[in-house]
């Protein structure tokens, strides 16, 4: 067997170990019992340390080393480059760190569940401070090891070669024309006569029609299901893709926007490449591709006049109402600055973001301490969108989950996959000769998956995010196509 094989195979067996780690996730976000909580914690603790530790065996380097003589093809020498990276990334921490911010996050997300609910900062306050005081440990230590800011380092773990800088300018210039564009929005909306969707919509009905909608854009529950989750997310490993959503009594476009959203993750997962199945190579190439598959099947097809037009006889039939496509599309794309960001529209979403992203920079340097979370969110919300969250915990500093899991640096990937999902369109479109819209009124939904799948799904992580938006767009990131979505859609 050759270093190369010895890598593939060490790495397929690491794999398999994630299968269950990532199941383990799901099932104590959808099904296990309160009670099993402490127990969890302490053996997905106890699974993350073997799988550190699998990561970090010190006979990888010698294949790695020895590999590297090899004469391998394009695709193995792509493979081999992100065995590099994930050995390189394992090998920064060690293990009782590993084992130590797995226990705490688990304990953290558990009691959050309860401490969110009861809008209790006070309860909740400690278990963010340890969690913060684990993440700068890990922080310092990734950015001696990669000699770039504690910050950076923590970016490089969800979208590698992002920095703090290029953000800045990302968010800087957003900056400049977002608030103006939003109060233009608003005002013309404010003229409007708006529909009132509001009502009473079962979870049963819902769910009923969530499942519809996600046969409709082509996700194979023989590879995968769909729960419920105090927070939506996608899950699971390729074969076996576990979403989950949030249902609303009041608001069904809320769980539905969920659902087509954690749909397009897992389309992702599901057109990965067989062929390199359990390798790194084979998997996602990063965290704001990711959020670029969801956000286009959300927001660009999603809140389409073509795919509302679909959606509407589903949507009348599973929730006994009688809408119109013209309703429906004028309610998914009401923009209205609200508290929560999983509910915010397209346009205001950014600010969320924004936020997140300040506040997280701010921890991480000391220059903001946990204890003055709420009044720096209270601040920033009234600066951004003009809310105030005084007193509101629970959807002020509280309301996301991703704290809760140590993971900061992973904001900024909505609004970098926010920004990719709109060249990816207008690249679609043009390569097509058709508009989204055209195209699914002549039912060619297949047509814009088969573009995803062509030059994003199958392409894996053969090729570096720049690499893969080139080969997709004609061009690396360029946040003027946003841009232009936005006003094509809510002004012109």
């Amino acid at each position: 067997m050759t270093p190369y094989q010895r890598l593939t195979e060490h790495f397929k067996r690491i794999y398999h170990f994630e299968h269950f780690s990532a199941l383990g996730d799901w099932d104590m976000a959808t099904m296990m019992p309160d009670g099993g909580s402490s127990g969890r914690a302490d053996a997905m603790a106890t699974l993350a340390g073997h799988i550190h530790q699998l990561k970090t065996a010190p006979q990888i380097a010698d294949w790695i080393d020895a590999a590297k003589q090899q004469e391998l093809n394009i695709e193995q020498t792509a493979n081999l480059r992100e065995i590099n990276y994930h050995y390189q990334q394992a090998t920064m921490i060690p293990a009782d760190l590993v084992e130590a911010k797995t226990q705490a996050c688990f304990a953290c997300e558990h009691a959050w569940r309860q401490q969110r609910q009861e809008n209790d900062w006070q309860g909740f306050k400690p278990n963010l401070e340890n969690i913060i005081e684990l993440t700068k440990q890990e922080a310092q230590i990734r950015s001696e090891a990669l000699g770039i800011s504690p910050y950076d380092a923590l970016l490089n773990k969800f979208e590698p070669g992002m920095g703090t800088a290029q953000l800045d300018d990302i968010f800087n210039q957003l900056q400049t024309w977002l608030p103006d564009l939003i109060q233009t929005i608003t005002d013309k909306q404010a003229g409007l006569s708006q529909p009132d969707l509001s009502g009473h919509y079962p979870a049963e009905q819902q769910f009923e029609l969530a499942k519809a909608v996600m046969t409709q854009l082509g996700f194979d529950f023989n590879q995968g299901r769909v729960d419920t989750s105090i927070h939506p997310f996608c899950g699971g490993v390729t074969g076996d893709i576990r979403l989950t959503t949030k249902f609303e009594p009041q608001d069904f476009s809320q769980g539905l926007l969920g659902v087509i959203h954690e749909t397009g993750h897992a389309l992702y997962e599901q057109g990965l490449p067989k062929a390199w199945y359990g390798q790194p190579a084979g998997m996602a190439r990063s965290m704001a591709v990711h959020e670029s598959q969801s956000l286009f099947f959300e927001m660009q097809l999603g809140a389409s006049k073509g795919l509302l037009n679909q959606f509407e006889p589903l949507i009348n039939q599973h929730l006994n109402v009688n809408f119109s496509s013209q309703a429906l599309r004028q309610h998914f794309t009401r923009v209205k600055p609200g508290l929560i960001r999983i509910a915010a529209d397209e346009v205001s979403y950014p600010c969320h973001i924004m936020l997140r992203f300040r506040a997280e920079k701010a921890m991480l340097d000391g220059s903001l301490q946990v204890a003055d979370l709420p009044d720096f969110w209270d601040q920033q919300m009234q600066q951004l969108l003009g809310i105030s969250t005084k007193g509101n915990y629970k959807d002020g500093c509280m309301q996301d989950i991703h704290w809760t899991f140590g993971e900061l640096g992973y904001f900024p990937s909505y609004s970098l996959g926010a920004m990719y999902a709109a060249q990816l369109r207008f690249a679609l479109e043009q390569q097509l000769g058709s508009s989204i819209d055209d195209l699914l009124a002549n039912n060619q939904l297949d047509k814009i998956v088969g573009f995803l799948r062509d030059n994003i799904w199958s392409k894996a992580s053969l090729f570096s995010t720049d690499e893969l938006l080139t080969q997709a767009t004609g061009q690396t990131l360029n946040s003027d196509f946003f841009k232009r979505h936005l006003t094509q859609r809510y002004i012109d």
